[in-house]
């Protein structure tokens, strides 16, 4: 089934002739890698690993045969395929992939716990899985389930244990040895989907974010060589994972679009492992988010490492605190460059620069977008005055898919209505103030905090509770639950527990880091809590 939606973002088109983008109107998104091939690139290393380099010669050919092996399988025109995997050199030869093939892979974090998985592949009418070897058995165990999935195809050069291979599971390496190492790509149209990437579901069901066939060669455009301005000799080392929008631009969109080479870690990004990481594989630009400069800040090992093949540090997701930036100077001789983005964007629309940064702001505005600020009612702020930031580019998602409602509530007239709130200075720069509604970030990652107080709420011995976000003293937020207990229990085995439920429940970052506990929950006069109360109350046992 193919997709055009051209109609359903109205552009004027200023923004993409700031940055002189164009394309034809028969365009596919795996010409990010495979152009590559044609420019004579390949001989060079496009991935670093430490499961061993991969060159875009061999990349592009692995990439055929994961689209022609796809297209074996019968699957129609624009036909979803999830991806469950980590940050392999299999990752981008099967995205890209599927893509040249005319499918739509569907990019899910490997932490997602297993009911969400199930909604995915519901909501998206996936019938073939590409999963790390760990997800077999729960991919096979979904399908007896009644999911309509056909293929699971796995990655990697064993079988998860106690897994047999069935006509349902395929071994990738096998299977991908019987079809060709040359696929054209699929006739599509810039504006067709490419893929998607899920919401973290923060407020309600997750939504499912559709991109565009073109929307990674603008963020190229854009992100990429305007505050990147990276070059052939760059290796780019994006500790955030290919499966989150952030990403997938520094792990593959930018550096792919000038022949430059990525690092790929699989695995838990220990600090430990990161610090090598810089020292054995000498990349020149390093993705993070401000937990991870936090962490590697207090590794022993941060000291020794020798920092000076970076010439650029990046960070996006939440805010940065001063303090965290001047440490890592401190250790690496760099500033930290700071962005804000969305995966509704699919990139970062507000960045400082190498060059011209102001701390504490979120940055300027990257060309290629257009970014306002309004009041409530939708008129224009001036300098100085808060207000909802808007943002509008070529790459914004057209639609959450079969939402009609979140679609409506959020793209408007070409426009993302971000709901965070912003100061614009006189000389361009944002600085984030906090959001229009109840969510916050820990993490990186969106929450809201209703969605943990009623996973709490559900467990046997919690009579009542309150979950909000507390800012702590380096600026980044953090969850803390009040647990008003039956049968009294306060101590370090209950929060473990309680701590344990709820990422048994929801996605694993979304539990509480602190959890107080009271006698009884303070309310006001309507009888509702008062979490002004609590934000102020010093706790009776915390852990």
């Amino acid at each position: 089934m193919t997709m055009a939606i051209i109609d359903a973002v109205p552009r004027d088109g200023a923004a993409a002739r700031e940055i002189d983008f164009a394309l034809p109107e028969r365009y596919n998104a795996s010409a990010i890698l495979f152009d590559n091939i044609a420019a004579g690139h390949g001989d060079r290393i496009a991935v670093h690993c430490p499961l061993g380099d991969v060159t875009y010669g061999a990349l592009a050919q692995q990439a055929a045969r994961f689209g022609q092996g796809l297209r074996s399988l019968g699957l129609s025109r624009g036909e979803r395929v999830l991806m469950l995997l980590d940050d392999t050199p299999a990752y981008p030869a099967a995205f890209f992939g599927a893509i040249r093939a005319g499918f739509v892979p569907v990019m899910v974090n490997t932490l997602t716990p297993p009911e969400l998985v199930r909604y995915y592949l519901d909501d998206s009418a996936a019938r073939v899985a590409i999963v790390e070897p760990e997800f077999a058995g729960l991919m096979a165990s979904l399908a007896d389930a009644g999911a309509k999935l056909d293929r699971i195809i796995v990655v990697g050069d064993q079988v998860a244990a106690g897994l047999v291979t069935t006509a349902r599971v395929t071994m990738a390496s096998l299977w991908l040895a019987g079809f060709d190492d040359d696929l054209a790509a699929a006739d599509t149209h810039r504006d067709d989907m490419a893929f998607w990437m899920y919401s973290s579901g923060s407020t309600g069901r997750p939504k499912g974010i559709v991109h565009l066939q073109h929307d990674l060669a603008y963020t190229a455009a854009s992100y990429g060589r305007h505050v990147l301005a990276l070059g052939a000799g760059d290796i780019c080392f994006s500790v955030p994972k290919i499966f989150f929008a952030y990403g997938l631009g520094n792990s593959l969109t930018f550096p792919f679009s000038v022949g430059a080479a990525c690092l790929l870690l699989p695995g838990r990004p220990e600090p430990r492992v990161v610090l090598d990481c810089i020292e054995r594989y000498r990349p020149s630009v390093f993705f993070g988010l401000p937990t991870l400069y936090t962490a590697l800040i207090n590794a022993g090992e941060a000291a020794a490492t020798d920092f000076s093949s970076l010439r650029l540090c990046l960070s996006a997701a939440e805010v940065l605190a001063n303090e965290t930036a001047a440490a890592w100077k401190a250790i690496s001789g760099l500033d930290i460059v700071e962005g804000l983005g969305s995966t509704e964007a699919l990139h970062i629309y507000l960045s400082n620069r190498a060059g011209r940064r102001r701390a504490g702001a979120a940055g300027l505005r990257v060309p290629g977008y257009e970014v306002r600020l309004t009041d409530r009612d939708g008129r224009d702020v001036a300098d100085g005055e808060e207000g909802i930031l808007w943002v509008r580019g070529d790459s914004s998602a057209p639609l959450y898919w079969n939402r009609p409602d979140k679609t409506a509530e959020t793209f408007r007239d070409g426009w993302i209505w971000t709901g965070d709130r912003f100061v614009r200075d006189a000389e361009g720069f944002f600085t984030f103030k906090g959001r229009a509604d109840d969510l916050i970030k820990v993490s990186g990652q969106w929450v809201y905090p209703l969605e943990i107080e009623l996973a709490l709420a559900d467990h046997p011995a919690v009579r009542e509770c309150a979950v909000m976000g507390v800012e702590l003293p380096d600026r980044r937020m953090t969850l803390r639950a009040f647990v008003v207990s039956r049968d009294g229990a306060a101590d370090a085995g209950r929060t473990a527990e309680l701590q344990a439920y709820v990422k048994q429940r929801l996605l694993p970052y979304k539990y509480p880091r602190r959890i107080d506990y009271l006698d009884a929950l303070p309310k006001t006069g309507s009888g509702k809590i008062d979490r002004q109360a609590l934000l102020s109350r010093p706790a009776e046992i915390s852990r």
